[in-house]
């Protein structure tokens, strides 16, 4: 076993499409993202028409609860065998990817794109692997995405994981070797996202920088009980699970068997086999280009939905009072220079009001909104209420929704990220979709592939 593969990394065969011409109308937001925003898919549509592109190769999560969804997952899995055969791609690269996106935010970010060891990785609470969740995982959103990958023959990654690394040492020195040799890609993204341009690493000095890197990171990240805490997993915590759980489920299905710990062995001749690793990128938690992003909340179908979160709070003594304000720019800043207050945006006497639910909470903010927003949700579905709870990123969101189609939003506060490694080392994962790596539109854009 080489160093790279000791902390859980693989050097991956990349695929990239030959079209270096259209790549713009090929690279195409992560999945997750416009949940409640079809308008923004078919714009998307529009923009690829014909041409191949990752959109035709995904299942935007906007379409999830669609009848046709089995549809669109036959149609990817046939869209990925034909990119496969009609030589869509380029020649697989064997080498990592050093990138720099530039987000229509002007905020430029960092990455460098390879694959993990799905070995080193558990999502379960308290985990001691190297590579850890952030957030809690929803157990039910697992099977519908392994319905996707279980068949498919391409993995797109949208999964980045932070490192803990003040020097600067893995991506950002990694990358000004890479830097030295022409671009394997440089492209504008659709939707006004911004740019983005990839270099490839895979000579003698680049991967020896990244192990040299990765030994002192090592070193810092020892835990107290031996220990070991490299990677967590900033964005697409239930993606990696589920590839997690295909890889498990392969395993038993050839004869592995579970061991004390709850894993499962490796049957014999497995051992490198395609679905053990995952394609990901390495974001440093330092990287100036870095935002945390709070992931704000809709509810559907709640009435009265201020007043039932301000009595929960004061069943736990963190409630302060309720202050209505006038426009969303002065909700924006109320919430936005507070340590632990609320907006809410909602329909009151046939216009839309603005309202902060003001609260003395000292530590994450949602981690006491989510358990009061589980309660009030339980209590609505036990009297028929047929109510609803989905995740929103970016202020604009909460705007655009709040009051329509008998929608209350939530604006979070900020989230600090200088203490993240050492809390979440401390406290196991974050309350589900606690934070966001920056705005909608910042979000991973789907570039690299790699055949499974």
């Amino acid at each position: 076993m080489n160093l790279l593969e000791t902390y859980g990394l693989k050097i991956p065969q990349i695929l990239l499409p030959k079209d270096k011409a259209n790549l713009k109308k090929w690279s195409v937001i992560a999945c997750d993202q416009y949940t409640q925003d079809k308008d923004y898919w078919k714009k998307v549509e529009q923009e690829v028409a014909d041409f191949p592109s990752t959109l035709k190769i995904t299942l935007p999560e906007v379409y999830l609860g669609d009848s046709d969804k089995q549809d669109r997952i036959n149609n990817i899995n046939k869209t990925m065998k034909e990119y496969l055969s009609n030589n869509i791609f380029s020649s697989p690269v064997e080498a990592m990817i050093y990138i720099e996106r530039t987000t229509g935010y002007g905020r430029m970010r960092k990455g460098l794109v390879t694959a993990i060891d799905l070995e080193t990785y558990d999502w379960k609470p308290f985990s001691t692997a190297l590579i850890r969740a952030t957030e809690a995982t929803i157990l039910d959103r697992i099977p519908p995405r392994m319905e996707i990958r279980r068949d498919a023959p391409i993995e797109l990654p949208h999964i980045m994981l932070l490192v803990n690394d003040s020097e600067k040492s893995l991506v950002e020195k990694t990358g000004e070797l890479a830097k030295s040799k022409s671009a394997l890609y440089d492209t504008d993204l659709m939707m006004n996202s911004g740019h983005i341009t990839g270099w490839q690493v895979s000579d003698k000095d680049e991967i020896a920088n990244v192990e040299n890197a990765l030994n002192q990171i090592v070193k810092k990240q020892t835990q107290k009980d031996g220990s070991i805490f490299v990677f967590a997993v900033g964005d697409g915590n239930h993606s990696l699970a589920t590839a997690k759980a295909i890889w498990d489920e392969l395993k038993t299905k050839n004869g592995g068997t579970k061991n004390s710990d709850g894993s499962i062995s490796i049957p014999q001749g497995m051992e490198n086999h395609n679905a053990r690793f995952a394609l990901i990128e390495i974001v440093n938690i330092y990287d100036d280009g870095l935002t945390f992003e709070p992931i704000h909340r809709v509810l559907f179908n709640v009435e009265n939905l201020l007043e039932k979160v301000a009595e929960q709070f004061k069943k736990i003594n963190c409630f302060v009072g309720i202050e209505e304000v006038s426009s969303e720019k002065d909700l924006a800043n109320a919430v936005e220079n507070s340590n632990a207050d609320f907006g809410f945006v909602f329909e009151e006497n046939g216009k839309v009001t603005y309202k902060v639910l003001k609260t003395n909470i000292q530590e994450l903010a949602v981690s006491k909104l989510q358990p009061a927003l589980d309660e009030i949700l339980a209590d609505c579905k036990k009297e028929n209420i047929d109510c609803e709870i989905d995740y929103i990123h970016g202020t604009e969101e909460v705007f655009r929704l709040g009051g329509k189609n008998n929608a209350t939003t939530i604006l979070l506060p900020p989230i600090a990220k200088d203490t993240f490694f050492a809390t979440i080392a401390n406290s196991g994962p974050l309350p589900r979709k606690s934070f966001s790596m920056g705005e909608a539109s910042e979000k991973r854009f789907y570039m690299e592939c790699r055949q499974l």
